[in-house]
């Protein structure tokens, strides 16, 4: 009966994570499809964010005070510094740049450069930490690097729009940001209150560049081209809001309550494929062969990388800062885009 339960338990968390995965992905096409709707790519993620911390905020008050939760605010107070940054890079940066990079990029493109962000947080500790990495990390660096130059293309002279590859690299940057200081307030603030206070950052912060008082609003009735039929603008910002932000991140958390870090951090690599079918499905985008390859290999990589950074007896122990001694890296499935 035990192993029975055990079982359900995983077959549970890998439906959530899958579901959860699959909601992330589809993000950026939903997103790339307002903005050729007419809305700027700032304009698209402040809705995103704003309309999820408006979500997520009662949804935090709500299960705090069915626990009966402490104050926040003595919780939050020591660690306000850090939570102010990762709402700027982790969130405001890292979906900024996302989009940015989607609106001029292949989404399938845009999503692979951005999953180099834990081989970014390697190097960070490596360089500037001056931590030791496990050389099986080392390894699935250089593989991620040898994808990346297949989905770049470099024997084309890096024919790709040269802003969408810089924000994608910075999208990748922001993602190592966010893995970092999640990292640091693991363990001292509750997960579904770091994603809030990050996303009422973010939406705060993003007000003014994205300013939303010139916002296209008449886009938001208008209808949106999108998988050869049209659909309300308010329809697709709910689903990127609410279903690729808010619902994804619950059940993520739901799933990989469930399952272990090595099964969690793999499946959150389905995000990727989801994103390029999705923008295959929706927008008509299409990879070469080369670029998908590439895709597989960086994937691959990553995945190496972030499971040697995980492992129990990985020498990159406590070198975020704080973290006990066997976390290493955070996993990627806990990194919504």
């Amino acid at each position: 009966m035990g192993g029975n339960a055990a079982a359900r338990t995983r077959a549970q968390g890998v439906a959530l994570a899958v579901f959860s995965s699959v909601c992330f992905g589809a993000s950026g096409p939903f997103g790339k499809a307002l903005i050729e709707g007419g809305l700027d790519p700032l304009q698209a993620v402040w809705l995103r964010i704003a309309v999820s911390a408006a979500a997520l905020i009662p949804i935090v008050l709500a299960v705090r005070a069915r626990k009966g939760a402490r104050p926040l605010r003595p919780q939050l107070r020591p660690h306000l510094r850090w939570l102010a940054l990762y709402g700027l890079t982790g969130v405001a940066g890292c979906q900024a740049c996302y989009y940015l990079a989607a609106s001029r990029l292949p989404v399938g493109v845009a999503i692979l450069l951005e999953f180099t962000g834990p081989v970014m947080v390697l190097a960070w500790l490596r360089l500037v930490r001056r931590a030791p990495v496990h050389r099986t990390a080392a390894i699935g660096v250089m593989v991620a690097m040898a994808g990346l130059a297949l989905v770049v293309q470099v024997w084309t002279g890096l024919r790709l729009d040269p802003l969408g590859l810089a924000a994608g690299l910075g999208a990748a940057a922001c993602q190592a940001s966010y893995f970092l200081l999640v990292d640091r307030l693991a363990g001292r603030v509750d997960p579904l209150v770091i994603t809030t206070a990050g996303s009422a950052v973010a939406a705060a912060a993003l007000a003014v560049p994205a300013a939303p008082w010139a916002l296209p609003w008449d886009v938001l009735a208008a209808a949106v081209p999108i998988a050869g039929s049209t659909a309300p603008g308010w329809t697709l910002v709910a689903w990127i809001a609410l279903v690729s932000t808010v619902l994804a991140y619950l059940t993520g958390i739901a799933g990989l309550h469930r399952l272990s870090a090595q099964v969690g951090g793999a499946i959150c690599y389905t995000e990727a494929v989801a994103a390029t079918l999705i923008a295959w499905a929706v927008l008509g985008e299409r990879l070469t062969a080369a670029q998908l390859t590439g895709g597989a290999i960086v994937l691959a990589g990553a995945y190496i990388a972030q499971r040697a950074a995980t492992a129990p007896d990985a020498p990159v122990a406590g070198a975020a800062g704080t973290a006990p001694a066997n976390r290493g890296l955070p996993r990627a499935a806990d990194a919504p885009n």
